[in-house]
């Protein structure tokens, strides 16, 4: 079954809050990727951007709070609304893809469900009602 987690959008200062986060939640960070990690001719990225947190995880119990900063070019978060997703970990392909498929349906779709640059299988949208979603299979999970 798909475990759902908390996503959040900062502008430049993720990093700030998650350390905030783990001074009150405790544990260590699973992950934290910065965008100059996957910068490439594919992948361009700004010097203002490079240091800025790609993907931040912090595991609370069962779940995990994960969060990025917005780059440039998507232009800055309101921060008061539009500040998070909903990110959802399938427990494979065909139920990403089935995931996917069904919350997108009459949505907008940000990032078609594929094979991403940091090796798992992703997919973003905005749903039929405002809502934002990931969808995330890491098949070494």
């Amino acid at each position: 079954m798909a475990i759902i987690n908390p996503h959040i959008n900062f502008n430049g200062n993720a990093e700030e809050a998650f350390h905030f986060y783990k001074s009150v939640f405790g544990g260590e960070f699973t992950k934290i990727m910065r965008f100059k990690d996957l910068a490439g001719t594919e992948f361009p990225v700004t010097e203002n951007d490079a240091n800025k947190i790609m993907h931040i995880a912090l595991p609370i119990g069962q779940n995990m709070l994960m969060a990025n900063d917005v780059p440039e070019f998507l232009g800055r978060t309101n921060e008061n609304e539009n500040r998070s997703k909903i990110s959802i970990s399938a427990q494979s392909k065909a139920e990403a893809d089935n995931l996917f498929n069904g919350l997108s349906e009459g949505g907008q779709i940000e990032v078609p469900i594929a094979e991403s640059p940091w090796g798992s299988y992703f997919g973003m949208f905005r749903d039929k009602y405002g809502i934002e979603w990931m969808i995330d299979f890491d098949p070494n999970s």
